[in-house]
């Protein structure tokens, strides 16, 4: 087994990366292998001196699976972003390094040749923090990545200067999670130039902007799953052959990966991504969407996010259960959906929470809300 070195700093400095990731890069050091838990290793036998870096998955419906990405798919996602946003620039970081988003961030920055400027992951992510990191980017052009949960926070009731901030960088990446369409309409209103994408650790991260693919990415449906191939995508999974052979697989002379996620291509190639395939919710012999579903509950007036689940349920099977971050009452939630979606669709359990629990890297954690859906149905 090879041990991969792993990046533990002895206090939380993002920028430390550079150097060791550089040189991996380069083809002149080892793989870096950032994780969250310090002092964790990972072991494995790699497939080629080509990996560079080995991400851990979000894990946000499971165990997290060890991803490796190689020399070029990092410098092809790369390119291709910089082709997709007219520039390379310097970029703020405001995600954890050991999750794909934030680890591209370093990854452009080197291949621009620009400085990043890094927020502590450690801390709150509130505006006040934001709108400070965001004063000391110093060059013309630039960019940032976030999460929909913190730009729905910059957004709350926001100050002249955080806005001044966000309307300063050329394109702002958003993905991680569904952005929903009362998030989109308020960046819009406030002018912001928001790029929508889509993507994983198993992509080099966002390989989809706005609804298009990168350059020599290519998505494609079939029964209604979303596969991926182009030379943005991983090596497999470390240590588990299996797996990568079930995801990654072979067909027309090209690879592809199998994604878990319900799509369509409109006429002109667009890719319209739809949710997960498990959140088809089977309740009643009914099928219901989650993801139509939370996106009719962010339309009701006092509701910031909202995420829909399927639970156990003796009566239904599975019922339709909703996690609601905001300011309204669990029958108005009810009615709405009824009258947009029909009343199967309608949720039997809501709960109202003061925040939405979260993975380190932004996206909503299904297990904790799961738990606490099903507690409240118990």
């Amino acid at each position: 087994m090879e041990l991969l070195p792993i990046y533990t700093p002895p206090a939380f400095d993002p920028k430390a990366l550079l150097k060791p990731l550089a040189a991996s890069l380069a083809g002149e050091g080892p793989a870096v292998a950032p994780h969250a838990a310090l002092g964790q290793q990972f072991t494995g036998e790699l497939p080629n001196d080509e990996i560079a870096a080995v991400l851990s998955t979000s894990g946000s419906t499971g165990a997290p699976k060890k991803t490796m990405l190689s020399v070029d798919a990092l410098a092809a996602s790369s390119m291709a972003t910089a082709i997709a946003l007219g520039a390379e620039g310097q970029w703020l970081l405001t995600l954890p390094v050991h999750h794909v988003a934030g680890f591209q961030v370093l990854v452009r920055s080197l291949y621009a040749g620009t400085e990043p400027w890094a927020m502590d992951p450690a801390t709150a992510f509130t505006a006040d923090a934001f709108t400070s990191a965001a004063g000391e980017l110093t060059d013309r052009v630039r960019f940032t990545s976030l999460v929909p949960t913190q730009l729905h926070r910059l957004l709350q009731d926001p100050a002249p200067q955080t806005l001044e901030a966000l309307k300063r960088f050329n394109a702002i990446l958003l993905g991680g999670a569904p952005i929903g369409s009362g998030l989109r309409s308020e960046a819009r209103r406030h002018g912001l130039n928001i790029v929508e994408t889509y993507g994983m650790s198993e992509t080099s991260g966002g390989c989809v902007y706005d609804g298009q693919p990168l350059d020599g990415v290519e998505v494609r449906e079939d029964a209604g799953r979303l596969w991926i191939s182009g030379p943005v995508l991983a090596e497999g999974y470390l240590g588990d052959p299996e797996l990568t052979g079930e995801r990654f697989v072979f067909n027309s002379g090209r690879r592809w990966f199998r994604t878990d996620d319900a799509g369509a291509l409109t006429a002109d190639g667009t890719v319209e991504v739809h949710g997960r395939l498990d959140d088809v919710i089977v309740t009643g012999g009914l099928k219901v969407s989650a993801a139509v579903v939370a996106e009719v509950i962010e339309g009701i007036t006092g509701v910031n996010q909202a995420l829909v689940l399927g639970i156990t349920s003796s009566e239904w099977g599975t019922s339709v259960a909703a996690a609601v971050v905001g300011t309204v009452e669990a029958e108005v939630v009810r009615r709405h959906v009824a009258e947009e979606l029909g009343a199967h669709a309608a949720p039997k359990t809501v709960l109202t929470l003061e925040a939405m629990p979260l993975l380190p890297g932004g996206k909503p954690d299904r297990q904790s809300v799961r738990a606490l859906l099903e507690q409240r149905n118990s």
